[in-house]
């Protein structure tokens, strides 16, 4: 008896410590003073000058494009890879996914700093494209994860009984492999627009002056002072942040189901 209240207090100060801090930037950011020690009201005033702040529509498309473009190219070039991988004998594909694995247990800062060194080695200029190809080459490793166990749970005898009756490779990978993988490709489509959505360590060192994502700005603007808007800013891309990782979680317990 006593245990289990330990291990509920224990949790309960975890989701305290982890959710307070946004907790309280949500309620802020419905507060009609400027200053966070007074509390005047209610408003939605602070939503509303954020839509009609020009700078942080321009870094919201900004962030949308790159984030569905380098989601998308992700996708497609994580899908053949675990397709190619998963043909392959277990030591080659046990190499690769080492390998594969590397950029995801590596700090956001060393591969930031790294590909940053990359382009300027290659005179490469650096802006809306960097950035863009750094979200893919940081995303692709996601898109793998949630593709290969799809790939390894298919059975092979199903494709080859389609090429037996006449199928193409091509049709017979669109009517037999693809509806089997798509929960995985679209678990890893999703995850890939989740981190390339809130990254901002990689973002920061890739992009080039006048290029502008949510993340780099929001820093750029509390660097200069605390703004409410800012406030509702957090606030609405926490929620869609929520929102993404509670469809990816769905649709990964129906991938294993």
């Amino acid at each position: 008896m006593v245990k289990n209240i330990t291990k509920r207090i224990y949790v309960i100060l975890i989701l305290i410590f982890l959710y307070a801090p946004i907790f309280t930037l949500i309620v802020l950011s419905f507060n009609k003073s400027r200053s966070m020690a007074v509390w005047k009201g209610f408003t939605f005033q602070w939503y509303k000058d954020l839509f009609q702040n020009e700078s942080i529509m321009n870094a919201l498309y900004t962030t949308l494009i790159i984030a569905t473009l380098a989601s998308l190219i992700a996708t497609i070039i994580g899908t053949l890879a675990s397709i190619a991988m998963n043909s392959m004998k277990k030591m080659p594909r046990a190499v690769l996914m080492g390998i594969t694995n590397i950029p995801m247990l590596n700090a956001d800062i060393v591969t930031g700093i790294s590909l940053m060194l990359l382009f300027v080695a290659a005179n490469y200029t650096l802006g809306f494209s960097s950035v863009l190809l750094a979200h893919i080459t940081f995303n692709i490793p996601y898109v793998i994860l949630s593709v290969m166990p799809k790939l390894k749970q298919t059975s092979r005898n199903t494709y080859e009984a389609a090429l037996d009756l006449g199928a193409s490779p091509v049709y017979a990978f669109y009517k037999v492999i693809l509806p089997d993988i798509f929960p995985g490709i679209l678990s890893g489509f999703l995850l890939a627009f989740t981190m390339s959505l809130d990254d901002f360590v990689i973002t920061h060192f890739t992009k080039g002056p006048g290029v502008d994502t949510l993340s780099t700005m929001i820093y750029s603007e509390v660097r200069k002072g605390i703004n409410p808007e800012m406030y509702a800013l957090s606030a609405l891309l926490f929620i869609g942040v929520l929102v993404l990782l509670a469809i990816i979680n769905r649709k990964s317990n129906e991938t294993n189901e």
